[in-house]
């Protein structure tokens, strides 16, 4: 099932996000997508301030892969836009498996190495306003069905 909800503002992003927090578990995987400027690294901030990292969160464009540890738990942070789908050699599934948290902007351009259980998140800039944002959620795996269900 994918959910529909619209945002009408940075704040109603940061709200999601932070609602979806607060269901979080170990090695949990959100997959963002969603054009340039759609809310990606908003959804990220509003997740990373809920969970308290200390940190300013901005998008890891050219680092790839930002790691940050001050909040409940670790949060792995990867934007793979640049990486035009090479990944082998990153080591991107261990951190599937240390459980934190990974949200990945642009995850549509790696399918082929997320794992099949996960959250995927697409944003979608609406025509009816500059602010509104279309984000349609779907769950793979029993345990972000009952995370969507619980908060959504």
């Amino acid at each position: 099932m994918t959910y529909k909800i619209t945002s009408r503002s940075e704040q109603d992003t940061i709200e999601l996000a932070q609602n979806i927090e607060s269901e979080k578990f170990p090695n949990m995987v959100i997959c963002l997508q969603g054009d340039l400027g759609s809310g990606k690294t908003v959804f990220t901030k509003g997740f990373a301030s809920s969970l308290g990292v200390e940190e300013t969160v901005t998008s890891p464009t050219f680092n790839i892969i930002k790691e940050y540890s001050s909040g409940e738990m670790d949060l792995y942070h990867m934007d793979v836009y640049r990486l035009d789908g090479k990944v082998e050699d990153l080591g991107i599934e261990e951190y599937y498996r240390k459980d934190g948290i990974v949200i990945i902007e642009w995850s549509d351009m790696i399918k082929d190495y997320l794992p099949e259980e996960r959250l995927e998140i697409k944003i979608k800039l609406s025509e009816e306003a500059e602010d509104v944002r279309i984000i349609l959620i779907t769950p793979y795996g029993k345990q972000y069905e009952d995370l969507c269900e619980a908060v959504l």
